[in-house]
């Protein structure tokens, strides 16, 4: 079978939609941290920072910007003292719970397939 040097154009509209996912998802930390939010709806910083292994407090900020930016997040300051920072997936983010429960279910399996635990 010949693979066409032209492409479709859904493929490429398929190609751009990915490449769009990655711009916003890629890294190291954005999948688990929003994994962290995911399975506890709503997170303070310092619970995120405890979730992510490894992630510094600068870095955990950067990232927590960039996923507000793209409507991944929200974030909410609560009138307490000290105050207190509040993560939640928005409305959007939400949308990305099938994939995260995907990438778990498959993560478990292949942690099977690779170490037998």
């Amino acid at each position: 079978m010949k693979c066409s040097v032209f492409q479709s154009e859904e493929h490429k509209k398929k190609m751009m939609a990915v490449q769009d996912s990655m711009d916003v998802l890629s890294g190291k930390w954005k999948i688990t941290i929003i994994s962290s939010i995911c399975y506890y709806n709503k997170r303070r910083f310092s619970d995120i920072l405890n979730d992510v292994i490894g992630i510094s407090n600068k870095m955990l900020s950067k990232e927590l910007k960039e996923l507000e930016v793209n409507k991944i997040i929200k974030r909410t300051v609560l009138d307490t003292q000290p105050i207190t920072v509040q993560y939640e997936l928005t409305e959007h983010g939400l949308t990305l719970r099938t994939i995260i429960n995907n990438l778990t279910d498959w993560g478990i399996t292949h942690r099977k397939e690779i170490i037998g635990k």
